[in-house]
């Protein structure tokens, strides 16, 4: 069955993995009456929650079957999740589905030993990659990967597409009932927003930290009234490593030019002006963009109204300056901006749910102006893959792309080329955000608008320094420098598959051949 963006969508496979038996069928989500569900809660009245070791936990909590999440906020700094994975799989559970909000390449060896020893025979989350995105890519895993965006998973844990038996989540501090936040300790890493949706629908949360402090702990992010079980161990994580991998700020010549294109088509329409809104995405050009977006607003005389997502210390800096009047953080990819939020009341920490939930009252993405994001590959027709690699393999996530595409102008930032490997191409491996969200296409060699913005293209068209090119004159400039690769070769398995944020299937991923 084909979707919207001409997928072929296999029966068994929609019927296998997807609650609404839904292919994607457009951007327009609507407003339909969605029914939320809530966790089974056992009361712990007089219990002492704090338990002795990360065994005990386990034991306690863990059984064949069973879904279980984390978070990620840690990012490559994270030891909770291969502490807890570690005794899962020495106590010998099986048949059990991971469903944290997304997988570092911390986390990769460890998943690979439980598929293969039948202890983790499912996953849902954001991305993977490294040896775990191969392993699955070569069909290790016993079912499809779900991949979801952070508001589409936010939405699946609150309508029950997904159900949290026990969530285990990391935190810099906590009292011994665990009122806990991101924001304090040697190990602090700022918003727990991705964990709070965990916490708030989770029939069991076991919180791990390395930091007890005085009853009660405030401010509370995660409240006692969620909690069921408190371990303390040596450490929880590195907060020197949240800003490694996927946003390092880059010195790359060529991605500080399309940094500076991509402040020049926001400055150049007309949504900047004051009070607009904006996210950067976590690619070297992307964060790049806030640096020159700074100085054009302090020369224009604009401030902005807010900036939303994952937030770094640039961001941050905006805040401090006046430039930015709120920042809703919902994630920190950096120790800068992590320490902020601890001192600062306009850095607001917001759930997933808040942030991108298209089946809430009002998600915080539906008010912005601008979107600034990244891209693997993008086709003829707009669509983005931030999955795939050139080879088929999995080696990325699908974040917060989806969600932040609905902004008024959604902006890809990405290289012609990567090496060997064309960027724009006539056709995406995976599409992963479709292309009827994408406004500006912005490359080193110059910038390429959907055609359905016309509006756009006046406003853009005169503007010294961005050459403007249809998508179809940049994908042949691309194929020319590259050549034409040969055909990907893929079995007829699916191994995962990808959801739009509305919980519809958007693509699948299959095998890659040997």
């Amino acid at each position: 069955m084909k979707n919207k963006v001409e997928r072929d969508i296999p029966d068994d496979i929609l019927k296998q993995v997807n609650q609404s038996n839904q292919i994607f069928k457009g951007v327009d989500y609507g407003q339909p009456t969605i029914q939320r569900v809530a966790p089974k809660v056992r009361t712990t009245t007089g219990q002492n929650k704090i338990l002795d070791s990360v065994d005990e936990v386990v034991t306690q909590t863990v059984r064949d079957g069973m879904t279980i999440s984390f978070h990620h906020h840690f990012r490559e700094g994270d030891y909770v999740f291969n502490i807890i994975m570690r005794s899962i799989i020495d106590h010998g559970y099986k048949n059990l589905t991971l469903a944290p909000s997304s997988l570092t390449n911390v986390m990769n060896d460890i998943v690979v030993e439980a598929i293969k020893k039948g202890v983790v025979t499912g996953i849902t989350s954001s991305g993977m990659r490294g040896s775990l995105g191969d392993a699955v890519s070569h069909g290790i895993l016993k079912n499809p990967v779900i991949f979801r965006s952070h508001g589409n998973r936010a939405r699946a844990i609150e309508s029950g597409d997904i159900k949290i038996d026990v969530a285990f989540l990391g935190v810099p501090n906590t009292d011994d009932m665990g009122n806990a936040n991101g924001m304090d300790g040697v190990a602090a890493f700022g918003s727990l927003g991705y964990a709070l949706i965990d916490a708030q629908y989770a029939n069991t949360l076991v919180l791990i930290t390395d930091n007890i402090k005085p009853y009660p702990n405030t401010p509370a992010s995660i409240k006692q009234t969620q909690v069921d079980y408190i371990v303390q161990i040596n450490e929880v994580g590195n907060p020197d490593k949240i800003g490694s991998g996927a946003t390092r700020f880059t010195k790359d010549p060529k991605e500080l030019k399309i940094a500076k294109m991509v402040n020049d088509v926001i400055v150049n329409s007309d949504y900047f002006k004051n009070d607009f809104s904006f996210q950067t995405g976590s690619g070297g050009a992307a964060l790049a963009v806030t640096r020159f977006l700074r100085t054009t607003m302090i020369d224009k005389n604009i401030k902005a109204a807010f900036a939303l997502g994952g937030i770094t210390k640039p961001t941050v800096d905006l805040l401090n300056e006046g430039l930015v009047a709120k920042v809703m953080d919902v994630q920190d990819f950096d120790k800068g901006a992590a320490e902020s939020m601890k001192d600062n009341p306009y850095q607001q920490e917001i759930d997933a749910s808040w942030y991108a939930d298209p089946a809430n009252k009002g998600a915080m993405v539906d008010k912005l102006d601008v979107a600034i994001l990244s891209a693997l590959e993008i086709d003829t027709k707009f669509n983005v893959n931030v999955m795939s690699g050139s080879d088929g393999i999995i080696r990325g996530a699908i974040g917060g792309h989806q969600d932040a595409a609905t902004a008024k102008l959604t902006i890809i930032s990405a290289p012609l080329v990567r090496g060997r490997i064309a960027t724009i191409v006539p056709e995406v491996t995976t599409v992963i955000t479709p292309g009827d969200s994408i406004d500006v296409i912005v490359t080193e060699v110059g910038i390429a608008i959907n055609p359905k913005r016309q509006d756009l293209m006046a406003q853009l068209k005169n503007v010294p320094g961005l050459p403007l090119y249809t998508i179809e004159a940049l994908q042949e400039k691309a194929e020319k420098i590259v050549g034409t690769p040969k055909p990907l070769q893929f079995t007829d398995r699916v191994v995962a598959v990808a959801e739009y944020r509305d919980g519809t299937l958007i693509d699948v991923i299959k095998q890659v051949k040997e």
